[in-house]
């Protein structure tokens, strides 16, 4: 009863309502068997203990008996035989080995049944399939199949002494289940299943009919519990993450260029074929370098011809010394003489002639324009009210100012009549520079709350405002977009794959384009994005959101589990034209054209939102194509154009589905699609096989056709790919 209430009290504390769940009823019955099977091997010990009790007082009655026969003497040896006595008390004594063996089997056979009956339960507990959660698989614990043989050589001592932690192991699966438990609802009320598809009647009834067979499985176990200690897992998984973190430093240093005291300096720019192969080439090497891309650095053209002769690229320096171009490069290394070279980079520090790395806004165009005067006003504004923490409609703000304290401060500095300072007020309020707390006006004079762009809570946490206001004029939006695009397509030729399908994160991090990029985002924080064309908007926001995912990671870190997920895609956020978008916000609310989210019960964007204005007027379904996240199963990553925007999404959807997206196996008629179009089949049709069709016009034209006759004749079996969540590094 103690382990039943132990059970029950863990149960309460994790969560009250999932006392009435079937599995803890299961689990305290499971309990009353187990103890059911030790009272039956306590009771049986005592009955042996009991019998030998009688045995050896029948015994010793006997040797008594015989002792004191008429006739006979006493066991002090004057005439009594020892022999004949002992003879007596083999006939009458029964065999104690035999029923000492009995015992020992008996209980060598109930501890056998619950060790394997234990090890079918963590297989059943470990195994059972998780809930997906906002377009992302909950993790499974990895639970070592060897186990340790401390943890399989458990005495008895050890065992009845493990049930505090099996309270608390219950406690932690209790509140796991309550966690699937909410997920489901929140599904089924978004009218999705699993993986994203409408959930019907029928599935619903198979899916429990699933479940409650789970359950008896798991309820036909009945001792396993008294054998089960909880920190054997932790063990396990200790030494599973060991073995992990040692795998991952043993890669790490197979990929880490060689230590060098020199620097590798290479020329190339955009689009040049022999710059691929240098890159390759040093890569295999093992040689650490710097690109200057003339492109990005126009000024570095004159340099390269000076202490070149020309500016043809590529161009490699070792130090000081020219290397030569892709063909020079090679034949070095064909005749072997590459390797001094090396060493001597290696060995040899730089000399002040050698070439140097690009410097930090060096040629840079983002921090240049004129001054905004709105902007110096602002900023002598800021310095001049005191901002405070105030209440207004039961809730508190924040940093924030009145509107009468704004018109009396302009009134003075600007020497205007009350009115002029409230008109001068609304233009600063258009032009972004402050808001209404809670954005019920532009601007009035009175006790209205208002607070600085930078001032936001909401603004103050987005990544490109980490100095605050910037006072140069907002650039338009086309030149800022063309800017990142260009820089874009650099940073991707430079530091990602050919196929764009993995990038160096660790390079992207240290180079000066990417800082370029950093700064480039801080123009957007008074930018508008409402006039903007469709094609611009949409190369625009592409190119930024796989920025975006980058600066994320290099940020926050890679997510390792779906709540990460779920904070890098929602929380990661930029201030675009007074405005703050996430990762979600730019794909789900603007691209998607304010679409629920997978396993979302609201849209991004509500009626009053203001990016609403900014969200496309229909959904457009291959941007999922073009969006790369971090993922090994995303699309490649490439750069997009405003002028050919469609026909380059056109080639993103091919190129992700005739390699790997989406496989059709016609000697098994079977599809093989990636969760993607699962997740957002709204997108691409009403059902699966309109989504299916509209996949097949991305593919080639014989695997198309056969999987319309396919989706025509009922005759395709339809499997949705794992999605790999892992880092495309």
């Amino acid at each position: 009863m103690e382990k039943e209430d132990a059970i029950i009290e863990a149960a309460k504390e994790a969560n009250k309502p999932i006392l009435n769940n079937e599995y803890v009823k299961n689990k305290v019955s499971e309990v009353q068997k187990e103890n059911t099977v030790n009272d039956r091997i306590n009771e049986h010990e005592k009955k042996i203990s009991a019998d030998n009790s009688i045995l050896h007082s029948s015994a010793v009655k006997s040797e008594v008996d015989t002792n004191n026969e008429p006739g006979k003497e006493n066991s002090l040896g004057e005439s009594t035989s020892s022999s004949s006595l002992a003879n007596k008390t083999e006939i009458d004594k029964p065999d104690m080995s035999d029923l000492s063996e009995k015992k020992t089997d008996c209980v060598k056979v109930d501890v056998k049944s619950l060790r394997e009956t234990n090890k079918n339960l963590e297989e059943v507990v470990y195994e059972e399939a998780q809930p997906v959660f906002d377009g992302t698989e909950e993790p499974r614990m990895v639970v070592n199949r060897s186990l340790s043989a401390r943890s399989v050589h458990r005495d008895s001592e050890a065992q009845g002494s493990v049930w505090p932690d099996k309270a608390v192991a219950l406690t932690n699966f209790v509140r796991s289940k309550s966690t699937v438990a909410v997920s489901t609802v929140l599904r089924r009320l978004s009218g999705k299943s699993d993986d994203g598809q409408d959930v019907t009647a029928e599935e619903d009834k198979n899916k429990c009919n699933e479940k409650n067979a789970e359950m008896q499985v798991v309820s036909q176990k009945t001792a396993e519990w008294s054998a089960w200690n909880p920190l054997s897992l932790v063990g396990i998984l200790r030494d599973d993450t060991g073995n992990t973190t040692e795998e991952k430093e043993v890669s790490a240093e197979a990929v880490l260029p060689i230590a060098m005291k020199g620097r590798i300096i290479l020329y190339t720019r955009l689009g040049c074929k022999e710059s691929r192969e240098v890159r390759r080439f040093l890569h295999s090497k093992r040689l650490g370098y710097v690109e200057v891309n003339i492109d990005v650095y126009p000024n570095r053209k004159m340099e390269l011809e000076k202490i070149a002769g020309d500016s043809d690229v590529p161009r490699v320096f070792f130090n000081e010394v020219l290397i030569g171009g892709w063909s020079d490069l090679k034949s070095l290394d064909e005749s072997g003489k590459l390797s001094e070279k090396i060493e001597y980079v290696v060995d040899e520090a730089p000399s002040f002639e050698a070439p140097l790395p690009p410097l930090s806004g060096e040629d840079d165009l983002s921090s240049s324009g004129s001054i905004d005067e709105l902007a110096v006003i602002v900023k002598k504004m800021k310095q001049s009210i005191a901002l405070k923490d105030r209440f207004y409609k039961l809730r508190r703000f924040t940093n924030c100012f009145l509107g009468s304290e704004a018109v009396d401060f302009l009134s003075e500095d600007q020497y205007l009549e009350r009115e002029e300072a409230v008109e001068f007020s609304r233009k600063l309020s258009s032009n972004l520079f402050f808001q209404h707390v809670l954005d019920e006006n532009v601007f009035e004079d009175g006790n209205h709350l208002y607070h600085f762009l930078d001032d936001d809570p909401f603004v103050s946490q987005c990544q490109n405002i980490p100095r605050g206001l910037t006072e140069v004029k907002p650039k338009p939006i086309i030149e800022i977009s063309s800017r990142l695009r260009f820089l874009s397509h650099a940073i991707f030729e430079a530091y990602a794959s050919e196929d764009g399908r993995h990038v160096d994160y660790r390079s992207i991090h240290g180079s000066e384009e990417f800082a370029r990029y950093l700064r480039i985002t801080e123009e957007l924080q008074r930018v508008n994005l409402i006039d903007m064309p469709r094609e611009e908007k949409l190369a625009f926001l592409i190119n930024l959101y796989n920025m975006m995912a980058i600066h994320a990671i290099l940020v926050w870190g890679h997510p390792s589990g779906p709540m990460e997920r779920r904070k890098l895609f929602g929380e990661f956020k930029y201030v675009i034209g007074g405005c703050t978008y996430s990762l979600s916000a730019i794909q789900n609310g603007i691209l998607r054209s304010n679409q629920r989210p997978p396993y979302n019960l609201i849209k991004p964007f509500g009626v009053k939102d203001e990016r609403l204005k900014v969200a496309l007027p229909y959904s457009e379904p291959l941007i999922h194509f073009a969006l790369v996240n971090g993922t090994r199963s995303g699309p490649a990553l490439r750069c997009y154009s405003p002028g050919n925007i469609d026909k380059e999404l056109v080639e993103a959807a091919r190129d992700f589905l005739r390699f790997g997206g989406l496989i059709v196996d016609l000697s098994t008629k079977v599809a093989y699609v990636s969760r993607i179009l699962r997740w957002f089949s709204v997108d691409f049709g009403k059902n699966e096989v309109e989504v299916l069709k509209h996949a097949a016009n991305y593919l080639e034209s014989s695997v198309s056709q056969a999987l319309l006759e396919l989706l025509a004749n009922s005759q395709l079996k339809v499997v949705y790919q794992p999605y790999d969540w892992g880092l495309n590094n």
